[in-house]
């Protein structure tokens, strides 16, 4: 399908309605980062499990200045009967409110916009559907990290959180994250970096992995001294 974004590109402008009221999307970004994600459908069994996880992730996410907006084809008033299902599938009382907002989806316009279509997969109406997608968007709008999913398989709040959390630490600091990283693991020492610079930078040091006997090294650094 047309449209979609494009890494670094900074997030489009678009006004929604949503179960908390009418939304600009930059307004909402603010000086925060926001995760947008979408969902096929109201009610189904999958996106129930999904947006129950994700609001059980929400205070996790905001200590991290992270918002979380959710986004699925029905109208707010489904979004609403709905999230009485979240809460009630997480053990919570079954109320209207969730931790995010929901947007109203009534037309195709805006996920044409965002790229989330499935040329494929269709409605009882012969419409495409939306697909799982993930947007990550950091405080100065731009596009951070981009993940598509089709409509069956779910997402893993848990390493949503652990790559958002790497991609502030990058964005902070002057450091890369390695395979199978997670918080509190050691991060490693950007390559470019010259020697009598990195000491400067990671004055309480850095430990090395040789990858050939008498050649480069791998530098890392422990988490917990930055």
């Amino acid at each position: 399908m047309p449209g979609g974004l494009l890494l670094r590109g900074v997030a489009p402008n678009f006004e929604a309605n949503t179960t908390v009221g009418p939304i600009c999307f930059h307004d909402f970004l603010g000086d925060s980062w926001v995760i947008l994600f979408s969902h096929p459908r109201d009610f189904t069994p999958v996106c129930t499990t999904e947006l129950g996880r994700a609001a059980n992730f929400a205070p996790e996410f905001a200590k991290r200045n992270v918002k979380l907006i959710a986004l699925s084809i029905n109208s707010v008033e489904d979004h609403l009967a709905w999230s009485k299902d979240i809460n009630a599938y997480n053990g919570e009382e079954p109320t209207e409110k969730l931790p995010f907002p929901i947007i109203d989806y009534k037309n195709w316009d805006l996920a044409i916009l965002l790229g989330m279509l499935d040329p494929a997969e269709k409605d009882e109406k012969g419409m495409p559907v939306t697909v799982r997608v993930v947007f990550v968007f950091g405080p100065d709008k731009k596009l951070k990290l981009s993940i598509l999913y089709l409509a069956l398989p779910s997402r893993n709040f848990d390493d949503i959180l652990r790559v958002v959390i790497s991609l502030q630490l990058t964005a902070e600091k002057r450091v890369a994250i390695p395979v199978d990283w997670k918080d509190g693991d050691s991060v490693m020492v950007l390559p470019t970096i010259p020697e009598e610079e990195a000491k400067k930078l990671f004055p309480k040091g850095v430990f090395t992995k040789k990858i050939r006997a008498g050649e480069e090294t791998f530098k890392y650094f422990p988490l917990k001294k930055l």
